[in-house]
């Protein structure tokens, strides 16, 4: 018979709501002990949570919460085999902090769950009232607690509060540690073996190392020079004993990290953060750390990074990263034989330039954002290619560029269109992400934009050649008939990638049409249109007719696909190329998914491609037909 759903109970307070599964008046097993479980948030570790049961005596559990509902605790309750029951109070607002009845369930229970969602609530809902006394009660009276996500970030004797109503990024953070929006709160509770940590969460999976690193300066920079970072990845949990030491349990891959730098750095505000010497060690599954010494007997990886700038450099990689890279120069009707010898060279070798350029950041462990923007770079730069130099003209005879990138890790996005002054538009793109609230800047303002951030202009002769402005009087002369170049006829560029940590990334670049007229905006700039990437699922970068590949969000079905289908990256990318054919469009996409592999679809002659892996030597294909290249699933 299942268990039945946690349900509200018939009493209510002012401010929260009430929540039990299982038996309250049932005594538990045995006498609880202290212990702290600290969870990295995403799917619980079935280990972790026997461990904790045990702590707690096999007693009555009790979630506390600001957001859901009471079903959580009927899944704690399953989870942990054997305890009496589990509970759930659900905050709504800071009156029930001193409400009595809320004050006897915390003091009554056996076993404390902090829950994941906002951590600002806990602090505004909290901080200063008897619920924070008692929770520090719980523990001193020798009773274990435990946090997720959001749980887990107020645990620390620092805690990252998030009470700007966001959650900043690592780039955000390292840029101006002591801005506005690293929001630390201090003293709010006070856990054991915890006075001087700052911990995080959801750590690799969402790229946070750089921003727990900049938490851990404005710590020591505002009066405690002992500060350090605990990060917990995703599926993870340490589980700390009474006297300070703990184990890290958690699937393969996922790792504890313990972040330890030295000095106090001096910052300013609005300015990067510059940092040497920041020691980060990992702790594998299994992996202990002593959290009063800080002593790691058996590391899984140790390094010591360092942040210029506000750019982390030299971090350490956990064991077993792979990465790949695929690239895209557009498709059109190329059937064997439509290019002559010379100019098969001339891609091929454009190809390879920008396999180069990308494999090179991911090789040594940079970031799959940074190998995107290096191989479409290269792209643009080369004059085969409708992107950037080279590109077609537009009905007025002037250049008009498109260009977008997508970080996995974050879902950060910038694009832009319409530029005619910027030399690499995928540059503008990343500046558009990484120093405005936008996501998407249009022509003149786009440039004007560019010229503030300092990403270099150009003349707009710099962008024409003398084959793409032949195509374009041929166009003007008679526009349903002209000798456009059908061996280009979707001249896009893009790059998809996945770098050594596991996060994906995706650009896109591109000229657009010759003849476009009306300020037309293709596919490449719209964010789940002609370029994606959503880590653990999949990046995207699409060429070819962009209103049918906007009508059919080409990029993000691809994903949807693999995330709600449980389609294969080959599956998927076929299967959207044939969505757009469906409605008239034609063209291809290169996809990724979460572990690396590659797939090309297309429903043209052919498409400009290439792949390279830290498995595969680089390799490039043309043809519709040619051997497909890419890392393939086991």
């Amino acid at each position: 018979m299942a268990e039945p759903r946690g349900t509200q109970q018939p009493a209510a307070v002012a401010g929260a709501r009430f929540f039990v599964t299982g038996d309250p008046a049932k005594p538990r097993r045995a006498a609880p002990s202290q212990a702290l479980m600290l969870l990295g948030g995403g799917d619980w570790d079935s280990q972790a949570f026997q461990w904790f049961a045990k702590k707690a005596g096999y007693g009555h559990i009790l979630i506390l919460r600001a957001s859901g509902d009471g079903e959580g605790g009927r899944e704690m309750f399953a989870e942990m085999a054997g305890v009496a029951s589990v509970s759930t109070i659900l905050f709504t607002d800071r009156a029930a902090s001193t409400d009595p009845r809320v004050l006897a369930a915390i003091a009554k229970a056996d076993g404390i769950f902090l829950a994941g969602g906002d951590q600002a609530k806990y602090v505004r809902f909290w901080q200063g009232t008897p619920v924070a006394r008692a929770l520090d009660a719980h523990v001193a009276a020798g009773k274990p607690i435990a946090g997720t996500s959001a749980g887990l970030a107020v645990l620390g004797g620092t805690a990252y509060g998030a009470m700007d109503g966001g959650s900043i990024d690592s780039f955000r953070a390292l840029s101006d540690p002591m801005g506005d929006a690293v929001t630390l709160v201090r003293d709010f509770l006070h856990m054991p073996h915890l006075a001087h940590v700052v911990t995080d969460t959801h750590f690799n999976q969402r790229d946070r190392l750089g921003r727990l690193i900049a938490f851990v300066a404005k710590a020591r920079a505002s009066g405690d020079p002992q500060a350090i970072g605990l990060g917990v990845d995703e599926k993870g949990a340490l589980c700390v004993d009474a006297d300070g030491q703990a184990v890290y349990r958690g699937p393969a891959n996922t790792h504890a990290w313990l972040v330890q730098p030295q000095g106090v750095p001096a910052l300013v505000p609005g300015k990067p953060l510059d940092w040497a010497n920041i020691r980060i060690t990992g702790i594998a599954p299994g992996g202990t750390i002593d959290l009063d010494t800080l002593a790691v007997p058996r590391p899984a990886f140790v390094g010591t990074a360092k942040v210029v700038a506000g750019k982390l450099i030299d971090a350490p990689l956990p064991p077993g990263g792979h990465w790949s890279l695929a690239i895209h120069g557009g498709a059109g009707v190329i059937p064997r034989g439509a290019l002559t010898p010379e100019r098969e060279r001339a891609y091929r070798a454009g190809l390879n330039a920008a396999l180069a350029a990308g494999s090179a950041v991911l090789a040594k462990g940079g970031t799959s954002l940074d190998a995107v923007e290096a191989a479409v770079r290269v792209l643009e730069d080369d004059p085969h290619f409708n992107a950037g130099r080279g590109a077609v003209f537009d009905a007025e005879g002037k250049n008009q560029l498109d260009a977008a990138i997508m970080d996995g890790a974050t879902l950060r996005a910038g694009a832009v269109a319409g530029v005619g002054t910027t030399k690499n538009p995928v540059m503008l793109a990343r500046a558009v992400m990484e120093h405005s609230r936008h996501v998407l800047l249009s022509g003149a303002g786009a440039d004007q934009f560019a010229r503030e951030q300092g990403v270099e202009q150009v003349d707009p002769a710099y962008f024409r050649t003398d084959k793409r402005w032949q195509e374009y009087l041929s166009w003007k002369r008679d526009e349903e008939h002209a000798a456009l170049d059908p061996t280009h006829r979707y001249g896009t560029v893009g790059a998809v990638a996945r770098d050594q940590r596991g996060h994906l990334a995706a650009a896109t670049s591109t000229g657009g049409l010759t003849g476009k007229r009306w300020g037309r905006i293709g596919d490449t700039p719209i964010i789940g249109a002609g370029t994606y990437a959503m880590d653990k699922t999949c990046a995207v970068s699409a060429t070819g007719t962009g209103e049918f590949f906007i009508r059919q969000v080409a990029a993000r079905q691809v994903c949807d696909r693999i995330q709600w289908r449980a389609q294969d990256v080959a599956t998927a990318a076929s299967a959207t190329i044939g969505e757009v054919g469906e409605i008239g469009g034609d063209g291809g996409l290169i996809a990724m998914d979460g572990d690396g592999h590659i797939a090309f679809a297309m429903n043209s002659d052919g498409m400009y491609r290439g792949s390279v892996s830290d498995d595969q030597s680089p390799r490039t294909a043309i043809y519709a037909g040619e051997t497909d290249v890419g890392r393939r699933p086991e």
